[in-house]
This record gives structure tokens, sequence and C-alpha cells, in this order.
């Protein structure tokens, strides 16, 4: 089979690397196209993974509707090309309507509310043939839907795939675990960020001047930061950052993805930023409700009050371990019910549709991973 795959936000390499070694292994063949956002480009180069740069973010609403539309040119010229028998992508309208264009098939991975990012659900849905989403995803996608009981995070971070690596914080002088504090900011200019907003550089100033009372602070940002916070970006690669944030105390946050893979990780999380709500997203909801281990924050304030009660919280790493043990039990392996799902499509979908507990062949517990 041949699959094309659009990228456009760096979780999303981390959500489709392993799956495209492993359907590589399978004699699949994969072509990558990728947006240039953030470290997009960076991490794979640094996994080696081939691709075709397809567009660059915008810088304002208009500019993004002027990049989506090039994208998608561009996208269709090289399907023509490429001719591939399958399309994935995640949230991605350039996948559903290049796919529809050709009258090939697609899946959109979509862990979001239609109630909370409306536009770009809109113009999404309707061009997908799967929808692959997650049980604590609250919306109904009707006859399209594929439901998984997982985090897309867990794609790259299931204990199958990931193995801390305690070197890559030594080589900045960090000499033991749970010793500091990583920061995560967002840049706000997707498509399906349109109208929301997180720490402000006020806000930012303030979180930082009040963590480094009780350990060390680094931050992450996609965007370029105020002067003075510049001496605490993070100071490694990209490829590197989940080991840095799975031996950090805690993590705050305003980025969505970055708060579930400190999540998945063990990692206390603190999310703060205009999603939250009543329309929140279901796996945020989750991670806090049922499993303890983030805490979502509408107030800045609330936010950073909660972050200076962790960093005087001794051992929190040890209250958190059992919750995300649970977590790690309830859920799915997803890169390996994917590798499954594409692998042996269409009949898997009346399959999922017939038995949706056969996902659980994929989890931790029963033991397959490939």
């Amino acid at each position: 089979m041949k699959i094309l795959i659009d990228i456009s936000h760096p979780g999303h390499v981390h959500l489709f690397k392993n799956f495209i070694w492993e359907m590589k292994r399978r004699g699949h063949e994969i072509l990558v196209t990728a947006r240039d956002k953030d470290v997009v480009i960076q991490l794979l180069e640094a996994y080696d993974i081939p691709f075709q740069r397809v567009g660059k973010k915008g810088s304002s609403r208009f500019n993004l509707v002027i990049e989506l539309v090039q994208r998608e040119i561009e996208i269709f010229r090289i399907a023509r090309i490429y001719n591939p028998d399958f399309f994935i992508g995640l949230f991605n309208p350039a996948i559903a309507h290049v796919a529809t264009l050709l009258h090939k098939p697609s899946m959109n991975f979509i862990d979001s509310e239609p109630e909370v990012v409306k536009f770009a659900d809109l113009i999404t849905i309707p061009f997908s043939n799967i929808i692959l989403t997650l049980n604590s995803v609250k919306h109904n996608f009707g006859s399209k839907e594929i439901r998984i009981n997982s985090f897309k995070e867990l794609a790259s971070l299931h204990p199958n795939y990931f193995s801390p690596n305690f070197q890559t914080i030594e080589s900045v002088g960090i000499k033991e675990p749970d010793s500091y504090a990583v920061i995560r900011f967002v840049s706000w200019g997707a498509y399906h960020d349109i109208g929301q907003n997180g720490f402000n550089n006020d806000e930012k100033h303030l979180l930082i001047k009040q963590l480094e009372k009780y350990l060390p602070v680094y931050i992450s940002s996609e965007s370029q930061l105020p002067k003075d916070l510049e001496k605490y970006r993070m100071p490694i690669p990209p490829e590197k950052i989940h080991d840095f944030l799975y031996f950090a105390k805690f993590l705050v946050s305003d980025s969505q993805t970055m708060t579930t893979e400190s999540a998945v990780l063990g990692t206390p999380a603190i999310r703060y930023n205009s999603f939250v709500g009543q329309n929140d997203m279901g796996n945020f909801i989750e991670l806090e409700k049922k499993y303890c281990l983030i805490f979502n924050y509408k107030n800045s304030y609330d936010a950073i009050q909660k972050a200076v009660d962790l960093a005087q919280i001794p051992n929190i790493k040890q209250i958190w371990k059992p919750r995300k043990e649970l977590l790690l039990k309830d859920k799915v392996n997803i890169t390996a019910f994917m590798v499954w799902f594409i692998d042996a499509y269409p009949q898997s979908v009346m399959e999922m549709r017939n038995n949706p507990d056969l996902q659980y062949l994929w989890s931790p517990v029963t033991g397959e991973t490939l």
C-alpha cells in the first residue's frame, strides 16, 4: 500500500514516527509531506524520516488561510504524481480535501470537540472517510468514527517505544531528577487556535519569577521569548524533549499536546489556556478527573499559584507513579492499533464496528505490541 501522511505540527511527528517505521518494515510505501512549523523539520531530520516540504506557518489569520490553500495545491500536485492508496493526517483539512479530489480514502485523527474548534471541524470532517477519535471525546462523529481508548501521545511515549535517557539532563549539568520545572509556551498561530490564548508576557514573567524561588526553570517555546527570558530556554535538541520532561518535577503549560505528554510520562502538569471550561476537550477532563494527573485552569493566577504549591511538595513524582500506571493499564497501544487498522483496511473498519473491544488486543495487559 502507498500511504501519504501530512505533518503540520511537531506532535504529529511523534504520533506517526513509529507507525511509519513499522509500516515500512511491513513493505508499505510512505510519503511524508511536512509543514515548516516550530521544530517539525528538525524532528523529521533527527529521526531520518524523508519528507517533502509543503508550506510554512502563516503569521496572521489571513496568512493562515492563504497558506492552507497553497499547501492543498502543493499536496494535490505531489499526490497526483505519487498516487497514494490512502491519506492520513491529524485534524488535517488538506489531506481530506486532496483525497476527496483524487477519489481516495482518508483517515483523520481528531481528539477535540467540534464545539471547541468549529471552523476546523467544518472544513475537515465532511471530507474525511474515517475519523479516528478517542473514547474521551464527547462528540459523536456518526458513521465515520472509529473510537479507541487511548491518547495520541502514547504513539511515541508508550513504554514499548520510549525509554528515558538520564544522560540528556546530565549533559546540561542537571545532577538530580525531579529537581527542575519545565515551562511550555505555544504561539497560538494555528487555524484551530483562532480566538484562543494562553500566557501573555506579563504572566510569563510572573510565573518564572515565582517558580525560580524554589527550583531551576527551563522553557520550551514555539515563539520568540522576551529577551530577559531567553536565558531560560531549554538547552537541548527538540528530539530530546521527552527525556527532559520525564525527569522534570512538573510542567506548567499553555500547550495541549505537551500537557498530555507530561501526564502519560507521570510528570505532574498544570495547564492554563482559554480552551479550559464548559466545552473543554474530553481527554483533559479525563486526565484531571479520572487519573488525577493534571490540573486545568482558565485563570492564569490560579495556575501560577498551583505551580508554586507543587514546587514545595517533596517526592511528588512518587504520588503520581500509581496514577500513571493505572492510565497505562487502561489504554490501548495506539501505534500497534493503527498499524493493524491500516494494514487490514478496509476489512478492519467492519471488524471494529462489529466488535469495538477488538482494540484491546493491543493493550499493555494482553501484550501484543506490533
